[in-house]
């Protein structure tokens, strides 16, 4: 974790907001997996009902864009080596680990999200919706972005099927929530 990072500070007082034990990783230097070089998680968490999670925290805007031409787009778009070394980890820590890609979107004053909206956190006099996918739904999805930056992302119709609640990842893996809400 990047103590520097607001979207990452934000996550992390939303998941100790809901009593979730959380390991914030240091970023300062890379890990080794295996003899190789590997991009750590930001996080390690554990759910209230045992769901394990390795996790990599994207901070984005919404809407993106400038205030004159605002983009009312959900930004998706991770480097390459985040899906693969979010899975390595996850097989690494053993059965029951998965590697998650949560997203945290700072909504704008100028958004209004319907009340009723699950996973919607204040901190800081700022509002974050927190959503997340897993790195293998991810990866099966992605699309390349920028081959010079390492970029991949996934088509916004897709990114709708595949994003949930964050939530939803609180839960052990197979159990599927009662309500899945969408973007």
């Amino acid at each position: 974790m990047n103590r520097d990072n607001y979207y990452e500070a934000a996550f992390e007082a939303y998941l100790r907001a809901r009593g979730v034990a959380v390991v914030a990783v240091d970023e300062a230097r890379r890990s080794y997996l295996d003899d190789e070089s590997v991009k750590s998680p930001d996080f390690l968490v554990v759910g209230p009902h045992d769901a394990r999670l390795v996790v990599d925290v994207k901070g984005r805007r919404f809407p993106g864009g400038t205030a004159e031409h605002p983009r009312m787009v959900w930004q998706n778009w991770v480097e390459r080596e985040d899906v693969t070394a979010l899975e390595r980890w996850a097989v690494r820590f053993g059965p029951g680990f998965r590697g998650v890609l949560a997203f945290a979107y700072h909504i704008l004053p100028c958004v209004e999200l319907p009340e009723a909206t699950p996973d919607v956190f204040c901190f800081r006099d700022q509002v974050y919706l927190m959503r997340g996918v897993c790195a293998g739904a991810y990866r099966a999805a992605m699309k390349q972005r920028s081959p010079r930056w390492g970029t991949v992302h996934v088509p916004t119709a897709a990114f709708r099927e595949l994003v949930k609640p964050f939530t939803h990842f609180l839960r052990p893996a197979g159990v599927e929530s009662e309500l899945v809400e969408r973007i």
